[in-house]
């Protein structure tokens, strides 16, 4: 009809759409097609009308022992089924009830009976209600997570009486006898029917919307962590830390080459291991040293600070998605030679030196920045998470001489064949000379060369734009105003003067503008510049290496490792993160984190909860300055025996790390705004 036809064409929504076509949609043999089967249906279309008539005389005539209907109740119950469906599948009832659901319906969970002790993480949702419209993301996907898990009974929907009020207002029109089986058909239909159906939709809905924040959080994590200030080009001692099968070292050039590999067992062979990493030292000329920061990173770091190596720098580094890195292809090809133990040492330790070129060789996924990526749209995840690393790699650039096949990948324009046959050529031909030598690459054609030529660095080129950001497609237009000024594109580089003397808008052209001209300018006062920020050394508190040791009211140093939605996870250096909730960000009200990953910070100990493995944090100024510092570090319900940090640090297991199941914050829910497109 064209009514329908204009309703299509005007559809905002797949939801919308889906609803206009659910009447017309095959079904399943439903109570209402049998009772249509039974000719019900001329009764529920006079019942729905709500004229006045002879109820009980009406439905009579429609008594069938053949076709099943015995009583005038049977014939009733069977044209109501036709009306529930009727009301389930009209569009105009479906959105009004939608809605509702949206701007007033509530998540709620129980805890399902005999999960109370398996399900200790989750026990803030134990009896939980909040409105959907307000429940931030990260909630939504620990209720679904734990709902998941068979902890909780996790329902969306508003107060019932709500739904059949506007329901009945909709499809009510007299109070008579027939108005009152349409009443009983609505109720019918609501509970039945229509609560079911929307209550998903607005499941898919939720998670959704939840998947899109939670993916932004990561890949918002992921930059911070990709782009973070590198080390640079240090001589690295760099220690997998571990008891039983002792602390692996590797020594590692300026580049990150191996240089040579060993084993130290500081906890009961301290003499031998203090000796050789002091010889390593020598030997090598070890700059600075690089400790993973898992299982006994802290003791070890206890023990190297103990050998006081002159001019050493001593850094903890994270080691999330080592493990990985080492058992990968890429590592098998470096060092075939090798036991995975070398290669997580190896990887610790250029991370320090430069942490984008190392972490591009595992998957995003696995360095640990994420808030329940697991839970998410894996293929949206993917997707934002490759974007992300493409970005970052080639907002720093890459020095093509020295680049894996890995971080080559990322370049612009390259991917994993390309970055292969560059690697190749390089190990056959030697090292580039100049960005033009890349058209020598097999199969590296003219677009992937526009492509990627502005993110690809030489160092010690002859020509000084190869080391720049400048791309090659404007190196004329350099030339060109070195000329006109007498000079070499060099002196233009290295004198600011000289640039000063350059009107730049004599150089616009139509394919050449001023905003390029002046992005060229700025790369010319600072060729290859990394954007990524200066290097600092953060040093965790002495004696505090284990949550046994935390006291509230304690000021510590910290690193932070991970941003969500509800808080930020910093690393103090307890083998256990600790979470900083908003609330406890700033001393005014802050809606979204203000750090970034990788930045150090100071906090307070505010509680500590062993039995669940939670450490609260707070960033505020007047943090635990209320007479907690003599309180006992451990929540009132758990108190263990406490005692001073050991000796021998090396003896103290490291405790398990669990997830922590977020605090409280309310941010709103959004509308669904996917247009609908013909």
């Amino acid at each position: 009809t064209e009514e329908l036809r204009t309703q299509i064409e005007e559809a905002q929504t797949m939801s919308v759409l889906e609803d206009l076509y659910l009447p017309y949609k095959p079904k399943r043999r439903t109570k209402a097609t049998i009772a249509r089967e039974k000719g019900l249906e001329p009764l529920s279309d006079k019942i729905f009308e709500q004229d006045n008539f002879d109820l009980e005389a009406e439905a009579k005539l429609y008594i069938n022992e053949e076709k099943g209907v015995k009583t005038i109740e049977e014939a009733l119950a069977g044209a109501r089924d036709i009306i529930a469906e009727k009301v389930n599948e009209d569009a105009v009832a479906r959105a009004s009830i939608r809605q509702l659901f949206f701007e007033k319906g509530f998540f709620s969970a129980n805890v399902i009976t005999g999960k109370e002790e398996e399900g200790q993480k989750y026990k803030d949702y134990f009896e939980w209600s909040e409105p959907i419209q307000q429940a931030p993301s990260h909630r939504v996907l620990a209720l679904r997570r734990a709902e998941a898990e068979g902890i909780i009974s996790l329902h969306l929907a508003p107060e019932e009486e709500d739904a059949l009020e506007k329901l009945e207002t909709q499809f009510i029109k007299t109070k008579n006898s027939s108005g009152e089986q349409v009443q009983l058909a609505i109720k019918d239909s609501y509970k039945r029917l229509l609560k079911s159906s929307i209550e998903n939709e607005v499941r898919v809905a939720t998670k959704k919307k939840a998947d899109e924040e939670a993916i932004k959080v990561f890949a918002d994590n992921l930059r911070q962590v990709l782009i973070a200030a590198p080390m640079g080009q240090k001589r690295t001692l760099a220690i997998d830390p571990g008891f039983r099968t002792g602390c692996k070292i590797v020594c590692l050039d300026a580049q990150g080459q191996l240089l040579h590999n060993d084993v130290i067992y500081p906890d009961r062979r301290t003499t031998e291991a203090e000796q050789k990493v002091k010889e390593l030292c020598k030997l090598y000329a070890l700059e600075v040293i690089a400790i993973g920061n898992g299982t006994a990173g802290r003791e070890t770091e206890t023990f190297i600070r103990s050998l006081k190596l002159e001019n050493k720098a001593i850094i903890m580094v994270n080691e999330s998605g080592a493990s990985v890195y080492s058992a990968s292809e890429a590592a098998r090809e470096e060092f075939p030679d090798h036991d995975l133990t070398v290669k997580g040492a190896v990887s610790i330790g250029r991370r320090l030196q430069d942490p984008l070129a190392e972490l591009v060789k595992i998957d995003p996924k696995s360095i640990g920045v994420g808030q329940y990526q697991h839970d998410v749209d894996q293929s949206l995840l993917k997707t934002s998470l490759d974007d992300t690393v493409e970005s970052c790699v080639n907002a720093v650039g890459v020095e093509l001489n020295t680049a894996s096949k890995q971080l080559l990948t990322y370049v612009s324009g390259l991917g994993v064949s390309l970055a292969k046959n560059i690697v190749e050529y390089r190990n056959k031909n030697g090292a580039f000379q100049f960005r033009n030598d890349l058209k020598k690459v097999p199969r590296l054609g003219d677009k992937a060369f526009e492509q990627c030529a502005g993110f690809l660095r030489i160092q010690n080129s002859p020509n000084p734009l190869d080391a720049s950001a400048v791309h090659p497609e404007s190196y004329s237009i350099v030339e060109r105003m070195a000329k006109d000024l007498g000079c070499e594109v060099f002196d233009l580089i290295k004198n600011p003067e000289t640039r000063k003397r350059i009107d730049i808008k004599k150089y616009v052209s139509p394919t050449v503008g001023l905003p390029t001209l002046t992005d060229i300018m700025a790369e010319l006062a600072k060729p290859g510049r990394d954007p990524r920020e200066k290097f600092e050394i953060v040093e965790f508190a002495e004696g505090i290496n284990k949550p046994e040791d935390l006291r509230i009211g304690m000021k510590l140093n910290g690193i932070v490792t991970n941003i969500t939605n509800f808080g930020v996870f910093v690393d103090i250096g307890v083998h256990q993160d600790g979470l900083v909730h908003i609330s406890q960000l700033a001393n005014q009200f802050v809606q979204n984190p203000v750090v970034k990953v990788q930045q150090k910070v100071a906090v307070t100990v505010v509680e500590v909860d062993l039995q669940r493995k939670r450490i609260a944090l707070s960033m505020k100024d007047d943090a635990g300055n209320t007479g907690a510092a003599n309180k006992s570090n451990v929540s009132q319900k758990h108190q263990p025996t406490l005692s001073k940090p050991s000796q021998n640090t090396f003896n103290q297991p490291k405790e398990k790390e669990v997830e922590v199941v977020e605090e409280d914050y309310m941010s709103k829910l959004k509308a669904l705004q996917n247009k609908f497109k013909k």
